[in-house]
C-alpha cells in the first residue's frame, strides 16, 4: 500500500517485513524461523486467514507479500486481487504447493510479483529469501528514483532559471515557466522543437 509500506528509499540493511499468509499454522511457524535465521533483516508476521491478512496490510507496515495459493476462503490470486484493490502496492510472492505453470502464468498476468512452488528440504527457504529479497530491493529502488524524479520535477518547475528539457534526438520536450517568460513563448509553441 502507498501509505502503509516501509520506508521505499531503506537502505540494504533496513529491515524487510514480511507478511505470509498461509492456512497452515506449523508451516508458517518453520518458514518465518527459517527465513529470520538466513536474513537476519526480515520480520516476519504470519497470518492463517485472508481476512487477517487485509487487515495487517492496512494495519501495519509490510514491504513484502508471500501467500500460498490454496487456502479454505479463497486462493491467493483472489487475495492478491483484493489487496490491490485496497491500494496495496508492495511485492507478492505466490509460494505454494499447488504447482502448474497454468497457475504460474495467471499469477504473474495478475501482478504477482514471482511464484514460487514449494519443495522438500531446506533449499525452499533460501530460494524464497533471495526472492524476497530482491522484490523488496527493486520495489524500494523504484519508489526511490520516482521520488527523485519528483523532487528534480519541482525544482525545475519553481527554479527562477530558466530550462529547457531535451529528449535524445534534442527535440523540446519540457519547458519550465521561468524558460517561458525569457524566451517569451508558451511551452505549447516549443515543445517538438
Amino acid at each position: 500500500m502507498v501509505g502503509r509500506s516501509a520506508n521505499p528509499g531503506a537502505a540494504d540493511g533496513a529491515a524487510v517485513r514480511v507478511l505470509h499468509v498461509d492456512d497452515d499454522p506449523a508451516f508458517l511457524d518453520l518458514t518465518a524461523t527459517y527465513l529470520e535465521r538466513i536474513d537476519g533483516a526480515f520480520e516476519v508476521r504470519s497470518e492463517t486467514s485472508v481476512g487477517d491478512a487485509l487487515d495487517a496490510l492496512e494495519s501495519a507496515p509490510i514491504d513484502c507479500v508471500v501467500s500460498d495459493y490454496d487456502m479454505p476462503e479463497t486462493d491467493g490470486l483472489t487475495f492478491l486481487q483484493r489487496a490491490r484493490d485496497r491500494g496495496v502496492d508492495v511485492p507478492f510472492v505466490l509460494f505454494t504447493g499447488k504447482g502448474s505453470e497454468e497457475i504460474a502464468s495467471e499469477a504473474l498476468s495478475v501482478g504477482a510479483t514471482d511464484y514460487i512452488q514449494k519443495r522438500g528440504g531446506n533449499d525452499q527457504y533460501e530460494v524464497l529469501a533471495n526472492r524476497v529479497r530482491n522484490a523488496v530491493d527493486q520495489h524500494r529502488s523504484r519508489a526511490a528514483l520516482a521520488a527523485s524524479q519528483e523532487r528534480l520535477s519541482r525544482f525545475i518547475d519553481q527554479s527562477p532559471l530558466g530550462t529547457i528539457e531535451y529528449d535524445a534526438d534534442f527535440r523540446i520536450v519540457r519547458v519550465n515557466p521561468a524558460a517561458e517568460e525569457i524566451l517569451g513563448y508558451d511551452e505549447s509553441d516549443l515543445l517538438g522543437g
